[in-house]
């Protein structure tokens, strides 16, 4: 199982990026999808999560600027970030809870990482 991460780049002050992730290999379920950051010097912190009964949890930081969803038939969850802030700056890192076959554990897998920068 492999998640590929894209659609960071630079962006400026309340402005907006859309992540995504895209899970493919062995997969026979995805239980839950999320986005993770991490700044230099600090713990990887949680931004959203979203399961696949498509119940949705955020940071408070994010509450209200950002919105996760998923292409179910694509293996794919997004992360919509609005009102961007520099605080926001951050490696976005997706992961994924996936079964891959009958009578197997689910386990997570985590995608390579996208940066973020927000700045004028």
């Amino acid at each position: 199982v492999q998640l590929q991460a894209s659609g960071g780049g630079l962006v400026q002050p309340g402005g907006s990026l859309r992540l995504s992730c895209a899970a493919s290999g062995s997969i026979l379920r995805i239980n839950a999808m999320g986005w993770y950051r991490q700044t230099p010097g600090k713990q990887r912190e949680l931004v959203a999560t979203i399961t696949s009964g498509d119940s949705t949890n955020y940071v408070d930081a994010v509450k209200g600027r950002f919105t996760i969803s998923t292409d179910n038939a694509n293996n794919t969850v997004y992360l919509q970030m609005n009102s961007l802030k520099p605080e926001d700056t951050a490696v976005y890192y997706c992961n994924a809870d996936i079964q891959e076959d009958f009578g197997t554990y689910y386990r997570r897998f985590w995608g390579q990482g996208t940066l973020v920068t927000v700045s004028s």
